[in-house]
């Protein structure tokens, strides 16, 4: 990160107030950054967030986690020795900020340190064999000692594996549920190693959450993101390595895979990824040259910007019911750009953006890759 400027850290009330705001039911991190891009402060957007569901259709306001709830949860990490860091701080995933909708707050437990590495992921099946449980270790073993951080998701198997190898070097675990709540029970002190050996714990979900079967691909776009390569050793048809895979590359990350035998079901993923494309790895030589020319990536220079401006408001009218009407006759369940609204309706920009704000705090609004939307297909 030389170079960039030093980035301002919040405050632990401004902490409070983003944890509220993100713990907020339909509050994403897409609609976290439109509602901190439009309002200027959590304290200002939480301040406006019941009247803006409303709008949007909800038929009562949302239930907002109090200043208590939110001291609470912070509370909860400081006693488990982790910390909640926000997009743009110093100790913030500097290759996650480059993200499509990256998460705005973190929970991180262990040293930051490890994230000035440049990070590689290595992934797989978590009914590993023992050929791709030994592949595993080589790789990520290999990659540390070449100066790379190892990212993975703390899973049985093949992520086991890659964690242990790269402890010594540098490994960060990206858990599915809270950080209090490490998946697999096995791995719990696995976990704690990591953190205590200069790796990292991250998670993007709060304190004493268990996680789900839907939380996973979740901390797949997490291990995605944080990574400038994804290695997948084994891999099912039916695998959440390859959801990690065509996440990273949806994310232009470089996707990696390592050949199995056809007559073994766990490379039938990994052997489809070669056929569609994904770079062959036999050797760890084979991910350190593809890599060599992205490792030297420098940090953005203004990690604390969240977004692009937006449209400028001062200019634009209220947005009326009928603008309303004609936004959501326009929106169907197939994605649209936002573009294509505009023109489509004639609104100002400002309006379109308000309306979409709305509609997303309601419930009543997807978002998709690219910045696309649609109308969600569920009652608010």
């Amino acid at each position: 990160m030389s170079g960039a400027p030093a980035a301002p850290r919040l405050s632990d009330r401004q902490r409070a107030s983003w944890l509220r705001l993100i713990r907020t039911p339909n509050v994403g991190p897409a609609t976290f950054r439109d509602l901190i891009n439009r309002f200027g402060s959590a304290e200002n957007a939480l301040e406006m967030l019941p009247e803006l569901a409303l709008s949007g259709g909800r038929q009562q306001p949302p239930r907002i986690p109090t200043a208590g709830e939110a001291e609470a949860e912070m509370d909860a990490a400081a006693r488990c020795g982790a910390r909640f860091t926000a997009i743009g701080e110093p100790d913030y995933p500097p290759l996650l900020r480059r993200m499509e909708q990256p998460p705005p707050l973190l929970a991180i437990k262990g040293g930051g340190e490890v994230f000035s590495l440049a990070a590689v992921a290595v992934v797989g099946a978590r009914n590993a064999s023992l050929a791709g449980i030994k592949m595993a270790r080589m790789l990520a073993g290999d990659l540390g000692q070449a100066g790379y951080a190892v990212v993975s998701g703390l899973a049985r198997g093949i992520d086991t594996a890659a964690h242990a190898a790269s402890l010594a070097t540098g490994t960060v675990g990206v858990l599915a549920g809270g950080l209090d709540r490490p998946y697999p029970p096995e791995n719990v002190a696995l976990a704690g190693e990591i953190a205590a050996r200069g790796g990292a714990l991250v998670s993007e979900m709060p304190f004493g959450w268990e996680p789900r079967a839907q939380d996973f691909p979740r901390r797949n776009r997490l291990i995605a993101g944080m990574s400038l390569g994804l290695v997948v050793v084994e891999a099912a048809k039916r695998s959440g390595s390859l959801i990690s895979a065509r996440l990273a590359g949806e994310m232009g990350r470089l996707v990696f895979a390592v050949p199995g035998s056809p007559l073994d079901p766990r490379a039938a993923g990994t052997n489809g990824l070669l056929k569609d494309g994904a770079i062959l790895v036999t050797e760890t030589a084979d991910v350190i040259e593809a890599l060599a020319p992205l490792s030297g990536k420098k940090a953005l220079t203004d990690p604390y910007r969240l977004e692009e401006p937006p449209p400028d408001f001062s200019s634009a009218p209220p947005a009326r019911e009928s603008d309303r009407d004609r936004v959501i006759q326009a929106l169907g369940p197939a994605p649209a750009e936002i573009d294509e609204l505009i023109r489509h309706t004639g609104l100002h920009p400002a309006q379109i953006f308000m309306i979409l704000l709305e509609l997303d705090l309601a419930g009543r609004l997807e978002r998709h890759s690219g910045g696309a939307v649609s109308l969600a297909m569920v009652d608010p």
